[in-house]
């Protein structure tokens, strides 16, 4: 029997279309494998940069309503660690590592010690709403996202995704900037720039003050951005921000994403998010006639 699943990004074969989001239980091979045996149909790792780093102090995380607010600062075992890692497990969905840098150079050189592992793609992390010289702070300017994908597509030639900041007045320039300069896709969106205080304390909770929020809030924003990106670039979205259900996820592939990545919703409803989406998300195409996900994939432009 076909399964009408199965879907294709950039070259990558998926079972199904959701995805692990960067930033959540992929830090080490192990947790990636349970995601990977959960469902996923491709899990993409926690941002990596070139050396260690020990990110932010806490507090990193606050539950706000509609969301998590978090900011944790890049924290990761650096890329050769992983690599490592990598090498004495073996997942059975495509890995895609996140990377994140602080220049065009910094980015090549991430991208080419990734490429030494066998991994299926990349994600290049120019959105990070929270982190001094590096994330958000050069992905707005579409020049420096054009000089970081060009870096990198001269090093590596492998699916190539660049992740956008939704902190921003134009995000469409920032994904017509990512394909002329060679992306192979775009993911949209990365964490909202946000914070919380203390009224008892009049202080902000987050030891960084400013972070990033993510889950159900966001939804409508990251609906958008995917919806206006599709209508003006060829490359594949993929969609993230408040994937919570299956309904939901038919939203972002209505609107014109060709898979989703599912984060914060595993928060609170376990690695389990995963088949519910995908057991609904088939039964809504068998229900409905489909004999592809793909043949929903910007099915809001064409209504």
């Amino acid at each position: 029997m076909k399964n009408v699943l199965e879907t294709d990004v950039a070259g990558l074969k998926l079972k199904n279309p959701t995805m692990l989001a960067a930033g959540i239980l992929g830090l080490s091979m192990e947790s990636l494998m349970s995601v990977a045996n959960a469902g996923a149909g491709a899990v993409v790792s926690k941002s990596l940069g070139i050396e260690p780093r020990h990110g932010y102090g806490n507090p990193t995380v606050v539950q706000v309503e509609g969301g998590v607010l978090n900011a944790m600062g890049l924290p990761n075992p650096g890329i050769q660690v992983f690599i490592q890692e990598m090498a004495e497990n073996r997942l059975t969905v495509p890995l895609i590592l996140s990377l994140y840098a602080f220049a065009p150079k910094e980015f090549a050189t991430a991208a080419t010690k990734a490429s030494t592992a066998e991994v299926n793609g990349l994600e290049l992390n120019v959105s990070c709403p929270h982190a001094s010289g590096t994330g958000q702070e050069l992905g707005r300017d579409p020049k420096l996202i054009m000089d970081i994908v060009k870096a990198v597509r001269e090093t590596v030639n492998m699916p190539l995704f660049v992740k956008l900041t939704p902190n921003v007045t134009d995000i469409v320039g920032l994904a017509k900037a990512a394909e002329k300069a060679g992306a192979s896709g775009i993911t949209a969106i990365n964490t909202v720039k946000a914070m919380a205080i203390d009224i008892e304390t009049s202080k902000p909770i987050l030891a960084n003050i400013i972070g990033g929020l993510s889950g159900s809030a966001v939804r409508p924003i990251a609906l958008r951005c995917v919806y206006e990106i599709y209508e003006s670039v060829k490359i594949p979205i993929i969609g993230c921000g408040g994937v919570d259900s299956w309904q939901t996820a038919v939203q972002f592939l209505q609107a014109g994403a060709s898979a989703v990545q599912i984060g914060t919703a595993i928060a609170t409803k376990g690695l389990s998010i995963f088949r519910e989406v995908n057991d609904g998300v088939e039964r809504f195409l068998k229900r409905k006639s489909y004999g592809s996900v793909k043949e929903i994939v910007g099915l809001s432009h064409r209504s």
